[in-house]
């Protein structure tokens, strides 16, 4: 599963089954399919969101970021992973043990980790993703910088 921004593609995804039918998609696609294929094998999934500087300095500006929350009966507890997928400097993996998101939050920044599981996407989000036609313009033009 390709990030649009990474593959430049501008072929905007929305939901799990358009991420799935596409190949591709913003990490608020991809934290939607990676929550409906846990929950369709019986793992209960939920959507957490950060927010991110959307370069490398404050003065690149603010995106909202989406990753998931699944929650492991074995261990009576919520675990936060990232579907975002992995790239030169960006490491994301699945620890029980510590948490290995793509993005560690950089406070210095003003960036901030919303501790929230959401049982659905934003519908900020959902918004911006289905009227988009352009997911390089929406990435850099139409992203909230604050849930």
């Amino acid at each position: 599963m390709k990030h649009s921004w990474d593959v430049q593609d501008k072929r905007v995804t929305a939901t799990a089954s358009d991420a799935l039918r596409e190949g591709v998609g913003i990490c608020w696609a991809k934290s939607n399919l990676l929550a409906a294929l846990l929950r369709a094998n019986g793992i209960p999934a939920g959507i957490c969101y950060q927010r991110l500087t959307l370069g490398s300095t404050p003065e690149s500006g603010y995106c909202i970021h989406a990753l998931n929350a699944i929650y492991l009966r074995s261990i009576d507890r919520w675990i936060r992973v990232d579907a975002r997928g992995n790239k030169e400097g960006v490491q994301a993996d699945f620890s029980v043990d510590d948490e290995r998101l793509a993005f560690p939050i950089r406070k210095e920044y003003d960036e901030v980790d919303y501790k929230t599981v959401y049982a659905e996407p934003l519908p900020q989000t959902m918004s911006i993703l289905e009227n988009s036609t352009d997911a390089l313009y929406m990435y850099l033009h139409s992203l909230p910088e604050r849930i």
